[in-house]
């Protein structure tokens, strides 16, 4: 085990992670060493990493009502889709642009490196469904459907993405929602799975 004093310091940023972080410094296999390098505990340390780093990374979104049921007429949706643009702010996420339809949404974000694609969705389908139900937006009780659509977007496609975003009503005047989503899956590549797997 190698011992090095001059860099067995408590992490001062965070002497909690200092105290738990263990670093295999491969001079023997498989036998760790508590060596703390500045840049090891940068690595582990959100607070110095975000300020240091910078991400672009845009995502288109869909997701679908329970069963797809048009639950959403337009002022149900008008006012989610306000809703969803609020919530997002206050999680320091931005939503260039959404689009509430009847039985779907489309949003196109710029995912922040603090949240994984799953952990957005489970924050943005919870808080939004929780929301619509205990202000009473639709008759009956709702529930977004499960899964999700998460699709990568390049820099130079994000205003021709949010275009498409901004003409689902003409969009959807000739083809329905799982037809656009097929679409979607399969130019991406991805296994379109049956009904019942929904």
């Amino acid at each position: 085990m190698l011992e090095t004093s001059r860099f067995n310091q408590p992490h001062r940023a965070n002497p909690q992670l200092a105290s738990r972080l263990l670093i295999n410094t491969g001079f023997q296999a498989g036998v760790f060493s508590r060596v703390w390098t500045s840049a090891v505990l940068t690595a582990y340390d959100s607070s110095l990493m975000s300020a240091h780093s910078h991400s672009r990374c845009w995502i288109h979104l869909i997701w679908g009502t329970l069963d797809r049921e048009k639950s959403l007429n337009k002022t149900a949706a008008k006012r989610v889709s306000r809703y969803l643009h609020e919530y997002a702010e206050s999680k320091s996420v931005y939503i260039k642009i959404n689009y509430v339809n009847a039985d779907h949404v489309h949003a196109l974000v710029d995912l922040p490196t603090a949240l994984s694609i799953e952990e957005l969705m489970q924050l943005v389908k919870g808080s939004s469904s929780h929301w619509i139900n205990s202000h009473d937006i639709v008759t009956g009780k709702f529930a977004w459907g499960r899964g999700y659509g998460a699709f990568s977007v390049s820099q130079s496609n994000v205003n021709r993405v949010a275009r498409y975003i901004a003409d689902q009503e003409e969009h959807h005047r000739v083809r329905t929602f799982a037809e656009e989503l097929r679409e979607f899956i399969d130019r991406h590549g991805l296994r379109w799975k049956d009904e019942e797997s929904r």
